[in-house]
């Protein structure tokens, strides 16, 4: 099955080197190209790509709003953030936005491959200097989690946060646990309220450096 992919960057030397590149693997196609982040969301919402490319400084928006938009109307789509900026400033608003994915863009070629068929399935995968800003964001907030542990979690919680960090989307941990989007969307909110963390990303990341669970 081939992945469906939209290059997203206002400059175009960049988008033909990506294609160039990207074009090479059988099992991507490339069904698109934006140069602003207004002509992302337009050509997302037309082409439903599994996957978007999307660069973070453009004209008209920029792609933390595009991500959120495009995030509006097509949850399933999975986006990666190819950029040139690691600083929190960057990093937080992009995860926070939806971004299942956060690269650089002197990332090695081989690295961005394996990130595309990573959030295809599913997967996270950020850059190294990205994880070390959630990490460092998330010591100032995890007080809270460190001293009362998982335990301070309903068994229906954990559940859901072992969904969240094996990478599901709200629809996905449903169908899973047989439960409706809108009991989803309530256990990760008393999730994030009780471990004290501002999102479903930093709650991933604060299970997996606890061990809290064996994902796969």
């Amino acid at each position: 099955m081939n992945i469906k992919l939209l290059l997203v960057d206002d400059h175009l030397m960049v988008r033909k080197g990506l294609r160039l590149f990207l074009q090479t693997q059988k099992d991507i196609e490339i069904v698109g190209e934006a140069s602003t982040g207004q002509e992302a969301i337009d050509l997302a919402v037309e082409l439903k790509p599994d996957v978007i490319l999307m660069d973070l400084i453009m004209p008209e928006m920029d792609g933390i709003e595009a991500t959120k938009k495009v995030k509006q109307n097509l949850p399933t789509t999975k986006i990666i953030i190819l950029t040139s900026f690691s600083d929190q400033e960057h990093v937080l608003p992009a995860i926070r936005a939806g971004a299942e994915g956060y690269q650089l863009k002197d990332i090695d070629p081989d690295e961005l491959i394996f990130t595309i068929r990573a959030a295809f399935k599913g997967h996270r995968h950020l850059h190294p200097q990205a994880t070390n800003q959630l990490i460092s964001h998330m010591s100032e907030t995890e007080d809270k989690a460190d001293e009362q542990g998982i335990d301070i979690l309903t068994p229906r919680e954990q559940d859901v946060l072992r969904e969240i960090t094996s990478g599901k989307s709200n629809k996905e941990i449903a169908a899973a646990l047989y439960i409706t989007e809108k009991t989803v969307k309530t256990h990760v909110s008393s999730i994030l309220s009780k471990l004290g963390l501002h999102d479903r990303t930093q709650a991933a990341l604060l299970a997996t450096r606890k061990n809290w669970f064996d994902v796969n």
